[in-house]
């Protein structure tokens, strides 16, 4: 077990390093619960990720995985993450105008609670304009 262990924090390490972030635990614990819903990691749990000594539940890894944009599969078991990243990037880079950047940038500003609540208002509208 201590292998899978060690397996996930290599490759979350691999992760953040291919999405741009550095793989400290202060980083990892503020991009970690800006975006999960569930009860927030402590810097020292995710640093316990980080060290491969403790691994997170399947609901906290599926929020890594769609915020790092890797499977729960790569980040378990390995797998082209780099690929994974640069290409989830490039589609990023080409759909997205300086205006929109502007306000991704403003949104990051924001403390987590009203990132939060932005964020809902955002999928709320996207559910309402998506098709059936």
């Amino acid at each position: 077990m201590d292998d899978a262990k060690k397996q996930f924090a290599n490759q979350l390490r691999e992760a953040m390093i291919a999405a741009g972030y550095e793989p400290k635990p202060a980083v990892l614990e503020r991009e970690f619960n800006t975006r999960h819903w569930g009860k927030p990691m402590t810097l020292h749990g995710v640093r316990l990720w980080l060290l491969g000594e403790t691994m997170p539940d399947f609901n906290k890894m599926e929020t890594l995985s769609k915020w790092l944009g890797v499977s729960v599969q790569q980040l378990s078991y390995g797998g082209p993450i780099g690929r994974t990243v640069e290409q989830r990037r490039a589609r990023w880079d080409s759909g997205i105008g300086y205006e929109d950047r502007d306000i991704f940038e403003a949104f990051l500003k924001l403390p987590v609670p009203q990132r939060k609540i932005i964020r809902e208002v955002i999928l709320t509208f996207t559910k309402a304009h998506t098709p059936p």
